[in-house]
């Protein structure tokens, strides 16, 4: 891990995360009348500058060429600590970092009808834009540990007021999954920023340079595993977002499909991935079956599911296993797709999401049985539908096909796996990638081509897609199908981190291949995982 930093004149990041908290502190002085039409606007203004600062960091401080720390911003906050405001971007940060601004823009938009309490509501919004750049800029484990936690309550307080009718429900898990688990964040940094001689320091660059052992990378892999794999999500430690999906409103499920489950994948590459890659090198088959386990059972879940909001839910676990795939594969092609799959399903989830709380808002029911015939009275609503579907189910042409088509390749053609292993776990994906066009279309024909429900047409004033709804969802295709006719767009800014990652995580390897059989016992985990190169995973026995 290169660990130059690139000096810049202006705090870009800086400005990307305090802006919009310091613009959400100014909406309780917005003048109102309750209605919330003053305050939507002020929160637009703010939620957009943010995305142009965003964009200007990428364009004036960003060379994606370079595989290291760039943008880089310190200041000793805590020394007692060893804690530091250290923010910066790498490949791995700062696509997501656009990403986040570019969704909380949108999902501000989507929020327009918000009516009940609009300035706690817009407030909340502009939070959390800042909250979620800190996570995926800031460059110190411990000030992470503390962007995650902050995360974690605009979206609680999201849940639990403006959701269904199990809305305290689904609060309450979410809030109990998500921060009991992040207790594993906060040990694993203090064991590692307090690792060694000296005082503590938890800076990314200082801890990718210290020598873990080898059981030690493994206990907090485990730790961190666990807790990233509930935000991911890895089942079974996915039940909170169903729930969490069915009770939110159309901002809330665009910023927890297009954001917050990155956050989960973001981790795994910067923490286990990269900070600790002997482990990730015992872990990695191990991911693989994960993202296997994701795709097929959350396929089949949602598949059964006759919720609309929870059959989408289950579509958006089952995509994240290509994550854990690519995260896996120890393939430069494989981990820019899984990179690339966080991107487009960030951005195709905010899609699918918004037009579910759309069609929620004109039909009053989310039971596909209460829906059939409406496409007819919706017939540019089934449009965006249909387009933003075969997105979702990796038509070509569209982001998701080249991602998941990347981590399909780079798991198959990597010699790190044995033949018989890589044959069996991709076409037990291929299950997945084959329903995912069944359960889509299927819910498709069911919503708009369906048998006629008669008393819902004849009581239900069905207005087609309104110019903002267009507008949204135009906003979120331009990228979808810009990066599935030329995924340069994107993956050049990411390629030079990734490879350098993977080439650690390659040296990790040879460097346990190596190790004295007096620490570790080596044995193969069954013959199909073993490498066709005849290395051997250790297994800490402890």
């Amino acid at each position: 891990m290169v660990t130059e930093e690139v000096t810049v004149n202006f705090p870009w990041l800086s400005t990307s995360i305090l802006f919009p908290i310091v613009g959400s502190f100014l909406v309780p002085f917005i003048p109102d009348k309750g209605e919330g039409k003053q305050v939507r606007w002020f929160a637009l203004v703010i939620a957009l500058i943010t995305f142009l600062i965003t964009v200007a960091a990428y364009l004036k401080g960003y060379d994606p060429n370079q595989e290291g720390l760039q943008l880089s911003e310190r200041v000793t906050w805590l020394p007692d600590l060893g804690l530091s405001w250290a923010v910066g971007a790498d490949g791995l940060s700062m696509p997501l970092i656009l990403l986040t601004s570019f969704i909380t823009s949108l999902a501000v938009l989507a929020a327009w009808p918000v009516s009940f309490k609009p300035k706690l509501f817009f407030f909340l919004l502009l939070a959390m834009d800042g909250g979620q750049i800190a996570v995926f800029a800031v460059q110190d484990m411990l000030l992470f540990f503390l962007a995650w936690e902050l995360e974690l309550l605009p979206v609680y307080l999201l849940l639990a007021i403006w959701g269904g009718k199990k809305r305290q429900y689904a609060a309450t898990k979410f809030i109990i999954y998500t921060a009991g688990s992040s207790l594993f964040i906060l040990l694993a940094a203090l064991a590692m920023g307090f690792f060694g001689e000296g005082p503590a320091n938890f800076e990314f660059t200082h801890l990718a340079q210290q020598n873990f052992g080898t059981g030690f990378q493994v206990l907090c892999y485990t730790g961190l595993l666990i807790a990233f794999g509930v935000k991911l999500p890895i089942v079974p430690l996915h039940t909170w977002l169903p729930d969490a999906h069915g009770e939110a409103t159309a901002p809330v499920h665009m910023l927890l499909a297009g954001i917050l489950l990155k956050m989960g994948g973001y981790a795994l590459l910067r923490f286990n991935a990269q900070l600790l890659p002997e482990a990730h090198a015992q872990f990695a088959p191990l991911l693989i079956v994960l993202g296997v386990v994701n795709i097929i059972y959350a396929a089949l879940t949602s598949f059964a599911q006759r919720n609309l909001k929870r059959k989408i839910a289950y579509s958006s676990i089952s995509h994240m296993g290509f994550v854990l795939i690519g995260i896996g594969s120890f393939s430069a092609l494989g981990t820019s797709g899984a990179m690339l799959q966080m991107i487009s399903h960030g951005l195709i989830g905010a899609s699918l999401f918004f037009l579910v709380g759309a069609t929620y808002d004109r039909t009053h029911t989310l039971q596909l049985e209460e829906m059939g015939g409406v496409g007819q009275k919706m017939r540019i609503m089934f449009a965006l539908w249909t387009v933003c579907s075969l997105a979702s189910l990796a038509l070509p042409g569209m982001s998701g096909f080249v991602s998941e088509l990347m981590v399909f390749a780079g798991f198959v053609t990597d010699e790190v796996y044995t033949l018989p292993f890589r044959i069996v776990m991709a076409g037990l994906a291929a299950i997945g990638v084959i329903l995912t066009p069944i359960y889509l279309l299927s819910m498709l024909r069911e919503i708009f081509f369906g048998k006629e429900n008669s008393e819902l047409i004849a009581n239900t004033k069905l207005v087609d897609a309104e110019p903002r709804e267009i507008y949204i969802i135009s906003c979120l295709l331009v990228p979808i199908i810009g990066i599935g006719l030329y995924p340069r767009l994107m993956t050049d800014s990411y390629r030079a981190s990734i490879e350098a990652l993977v080439k650690r995580d390659l040296n990790a390897m040879e460097k346990l291949n190596k190790l004295s059989i007096s620490s570790v016992k080596r044995i193969n985990f069954v013959p199909a995982i073993a490498p066709a190169t005849q290395f051997k995973f250790p297994i800490l026995l402890g």
